[in-house]
């Protein structure tokens, strides 16, 4: 049976945390292998499998559900059997505020919500989640985040989620400076406070938001040529482009484009 893997708009109630739900799905599956990279947002993530998901190259095995951070290497899910994923792609600067975790403490890391989850009431119980319609757990995922939006003690920093939204919204070309100029920062305070939000540096942030546009267009074939993806996601010439995509992925754009 084929793989399904679509895109879910998030609940109105919960899209100034959440960016993007996705699911991935496949019945009848003896080993599957999905390749992660980075894309500037940590997530939270509800599994199912029928033996076990492995994260590789770290030889993890998760829980069925927890929280990951910013992704800088690239990784893959090592899924054995039929599985059921959903991922709540969320904005990166609701680390601390909603699930009080320091972004630089989860970067490249990820850890098991079980226990914080039974805490404010919620019970994903492997057994329990089996009985669950796929729209069902969506709803269910989208109340907690309700509930640790309701209760959550640090407040989001202003500037530094207009500065997000920024970035993501000019596919990361925009000059960090004239981001920093729409916000009431200086340069040193901005970085500072950017840097403890986000766990990069808002350049750093920049350039894996500029790799994910480039990496969208490579892999979809929206492309004649590899410079029409060069120039057309700002970088200054096809060597910058190429060592982006080698430097988040750990493979050339050829190997890409002849997949």
């Amino acid at each position: 049976m084929k793989a399904v893997f679509k895109t879910v708009v998030p609940n109105k109630s919960i899209d100034l945390y959440v960016k993007n739900i996705m699911l991935f799905e496949k019945e009848r599956n003896l080993y599957t292998s999905l390749p992660f990279f980075a894309d500037g947002y940590p997530g939270l993530m509800f599994q199912q499998t029928e033996q076990r998901l492995v994260v590789y190259p770290y030889n993890k095995t998760m829980s069925t559900v927890f929280l990951y951070g910013q992704t800088l290497n690239p990784i893959s899910l090592e899924i054995f059997g039929t599985y059921r994923i959903i991922v709540f792609q969320l904005y990166p600067f609701v680390l601390k505020s909603l699930f009080d975790i320091l972004p630089n403490d989860i970067k490249d890391n990820c850890c098991d919500m079980t226990d914080f989850l039974k805490r404010i009431g919620t019970d994903f119980d492997s057994n329990l989640c089996n009985g669950m319609t796929t729209k069902e757990l969506i709803e269910s995922i989208t109340e907690i985040i309700i509930l640790l939006a309701e209760r959550k003690t640090k407040s989001l920093d202003k500037n530094i989620v207009c500065a997000v939204k920024d970035i993501i919204e000019s596919k990361g070309q925009k000059n960090i400076q004239s981001v920093i100029l729409k916000t009431s920062l200086s340069s040193r305070t901005f970085e500072r406070r950017f840097l403890a939000e986000i766990g990069l540096s808002a350049k750093h942030f920049a350039k894996i938001i500029q790799f994910q546009s480039s990496m969208k267009q490579l892999s979809s074939k929206e492309y004649i040529k590899l410079t029409d993806i060069v120039y057309q996601n700002g970088f200054a010439d096809q060597s910058h482009f190429i060592r982006s995509i080698k430097t988040f992925t750990g493979r050339t754009p050829k190997y890409f484009k002849n997949r």
